[in-house]
């Protein structure tokens, strides 16, 4: 049921956060998750809480799954002090410290190394925590990559890397962007472990972070898990989505995640009918509570365009 749950949550706040753009409540860039819910809502159930999530931009759907709450998810976007990152992040800038969640990543490759070296704190600090890096089809092609996996394996870090492939950088297919088709390939060249994953299914996500989870927690260094998925909407809200058939998406959405999840869950007698309902009922009043949440909230003062910018509180080099 939690896979349920989760991805339902995620889909309902991401389509509240797609109509509020078109409103112009949100503003700036705003990337869904629609589509791709079983890789968070899969990934999370086989990790423990302490295990560091980082991701890129797409970053709504994976904090969420992780724990931050609707709440601060939505005030995050509007731009508010109560925001998880305190209004000042954004949507490509999510951060939960308390939900291990690193963020929330704009430059496009560069988290890669940022979750290595988040995994070499957890080996130096000798905890048995494994950091999971999420970053998209598109990122593969970045140099960042390459030196990472290098090191990665040389340090046997406790790292599981996770290329989301929903088959478009932004507008280019795979296939035009790439002679390596087959991306987790790539992590062959360093002798590290490597599959490809069906992202349409929790299940097979689960299982695959899992084993990935398993072997990093022993000492064995990092998987890289290529999960194939696909985003119903387009790269960002401001994505006409012309590189693509009409086709395709239906094609796509055949596959639903939420849809094929609910159905097992009916033929199985997990939950009844009536059961389904009211968590629809409960998740749909989460999300309208937390735009309520969201409209009400402050935003930051302007104070606050000068903290957090620096672990030292009285650097020298502000100037007001």
């Amino acid at each position: 049921m939690f896979w349920y749950e989760t991805m339902l949550r995620i889909r309902r706040f991401e389509e509240k956060a797609g109509q509020l753009y078109g409103m112009q409540k949100i503003r700036g860039f705003c990337h869904l998750y629609i589509g791709q819910e079983a890789v968070a809502a899969g990934t999370i159930t086989a990790l423990k809480h302490e295990d560091p999530i980082i991701t890129a931009y797409r970053d709504h759907g994976l904090a969420i799954a992780r724990g931050t709450s609707c709440n601060a998810a939505m005030a995050e976007l509007y731009g508010k002090a109560t925001g998880c990152s305190k209004g000042k992040g954004g949507s490509m800038h999510f951060f939960d410290k308390d939900n291990y969640f690193f963020g929330g990543h704009g430059i496009v490759g560069a988290q890669i190394g940022l979750g290595a070296g988040i995994a070499f704190a957890e080996k130096y600090k000798g905890t048995d925590n494994v950091c999971i890096c999420f970053f998209g089809d598109g990122a593969a092609r970045q140099g960042m990559l390459h030196e990472t996996f290098n090191l990665a394996m040389m340090w046997k870090l406790p790292v599981i890397f996770v290329c989301e492939n929903n088959f478009y950088a932004m507008g280019t297919s795979v296939e035009r962007s790439s002679n390596v088709t087959e991306i987790y390939r790539l992590g062959e060249a360093y002798d590290m472990p490597s599959k490809s994953v069906d992202g349409m299914k929790c299940e097979t996500v689960h299982d695959a972070v899992a084993e990935a989870a398993e072997r990093a927690r022993k000492g064995d260094g990092p998987t890289f898990l290529e999960i194939k998925t696909y985003r119903y909407k387009g790269h960002s809200m401001s994505d006409p989505q012309k590189y693509r058939t009409k086709e395709e998406v239906e094609e796509y959405k055949q596959k639903d995640p939420i849809e094929t999840t609910l159905s097992t869950i009916l033929k199985k007698k997990y939950a009844t009918e009536a059961e389904i309902e009211a968590i629809n009922e409960r998740i749909q009043k989460e999300v309208d509570d937390c735009v309520t949440f969201a409209e009400e909230s402050p935003y930051p003062d302007a104070s606050e365009l000068y903290t957090d910018n620096y672990v030292q509180s009285d650097y020298p080099f502000i100037i007001d």
